[in-house]
């Protein structure tokens, strides 16, 4: 282990037991002592309703909330922090589109264009929305690598396209599509572009004012930030014509009897109490990622992901899904071995102090395309090392042998 892995694993409280391989960032990330500081020192100091109080704890509260909104508007390049909503996550983020743009401004006759390779949270809101309206639901197809065709895109978009749905990075293959490009062919026939960013926003540098999406989800638990706060941005035209998601208090301007105004975005869509504690880790994670700086993240990360690779596609009987080019993977491997299910490669590789995922991964339909029913993936972050590699490979290398097998 290197002196910059020491120093890098030093901030993370959990990764101080030596025998804890953590190999499943794709599903949620570890948390820095800073963020875990500031959700302390927030709930210890200020723990008050933000925008409801008068006093002092209530207006730090509101600050320290509104100025994790604005950090998050800067870290995506958003125009103005107006088109930050706080959810719970990407799901909601995304449930929260296909609830009050989609209702409102799908109908019968339209298309809904999903790529394969979603994640459930960004396929089952239109599956359920296109069975609502009465829309199109059109599915959009990769290669067995992962990659996807503009050329192809643009042969399916139509007069009637109403709404792409897309992922900036898929969860299994690890792969990079170009948004931008496609957000551009979707709007020559005035479609919206949601975009998925929960695998993106983590591992690369993102600006959706440069990529022109339409609506942009992730998620804080897989970037260093506490579970429970995620983001949706909305460009500020499409979240003002937008009805709430849901009702109650605070989103609300005045109340009468039988009728009612609502705020201005983006508190319209945040009803009730906030997950202020959540924000202030939000805030605290992304001054982290920061201090750290996206060159040593993403070279850290495209190390690990070479390294990794050439490892693991050296092992008999692996196949590892998506592109034979590492740095197409960022950091997500995933594959499978002949004759292990993945449930039983899972188990062994706990028994080895390794943390890997296994199953579809949210992912079925593209399981399905591709014709496996399920897969295990060991994902990165920039806090691994090589030795954290070595373990998953040594535990990998004898597992056919563990279950019976002469090699």
């Amino acid at each position: 282990m290197t002196n910059e892995d020491r120093e890098i694993r030093s901030h993370f409280p959990i990764l101080s037991d030596e025998n804890l391989v953590y190999l499943d960032n794709s599903a949620t990330s570890q948390r820095p002592r800073e963020v875990l500081d500031a959700v302390e020192e927030f709930y210890r100091t200020v723990n008050s309703n933000p925008m409801r109080g008068l006093y002092e704890i209530s207006i730090r509260a509101t600050e320290q909330y509104e100025e994790a909104r604005s950090a998050v508007a800067d870290f995506i390049g958003a125009a103005d922090s107006s088109e930050i909503v706080f959810t719970r996550n990407a799901t909601e983020s995304l449930n929260l589109v296909a609830y009050a743009y989609g209702e409102a401004f799908i109908h019968e006759g339209d298309e809904i264009i999903v790529s394969i390779a979603e994640h459930h949270s960004n396929l089952l809101p239109w599956q359920i929305l296109a069975k609502k309206t009465g829309a199109t639901l059109t599915y959009f197809e990769c290669s067995e690598d992962g990659a996807f065709s503009l050329d192809a895109f643009k042969k399916i978009l139509s007069e009637k396209t109403a709404l792409v749905a897309m992922t900036q990075m898929s969860n299994i293959f690890g792969r990079l599509n170009d948004v931008k490009a496609y957000a551009a062919e979707a709007h020559k026939y005035g479609a919206v572009f949601v975009c998925d960013g929960a695998q993106s926003a983590p591992h690369i540098p993102v600006n959706v004012t440069d990529s022109d999406v339409d609506f942009f989800a992730f998620s804080g638990h897989k970037m260093y930030a506490p579970m429970g706060i995620g983001v949706l941005y909305g460009k500020k035209d499409l979240l003002e014509k937008m009805p709430p998601f849901l009702y109650g208090g605070e989103m609300i301007e005045y109340v009468q009897k039988y009728s009612a105004t609502y705020a201005e975005v983006p508190h319209k869509f945040e009803a009730g109490t906030v997950n202020a504690g959540g924000a202030v880790g939000l805030l605290a994670a992304l001054r982290f990622m920061k201090g750290i700086g996206w060159e040593t993240i993403e070279k850290r990360e495209d190390e690990l992901t070479d390294y990794a690779y050439e490892r693991l596609t050296a092992v008999p009987h692996v196949k590892v899904l998506g592109a034979s080019d590492p740095h197409d993977h960022h950091g997500i491997l995933t594959f499978t071995i002949e004759g292990v299910h993945p449930h039983d490669v899972a188990a062994i590789m706990d028994e080895h102090g390794v943390c890997i995922r296994a199953g579809h991964h949210c992912a079925q339909p593209l399981h399905k395309h591709l014709g496996i029913m399920s897969t295990s993936r060991a994902s990165l972050g920039f806090y691994n090392t090589h030795e954290d590699i070595d373990a998953f490979i040594a535990a990998l290398a004898g597992m056919r042998k563990e279950m019976g097998y002469p090699d």
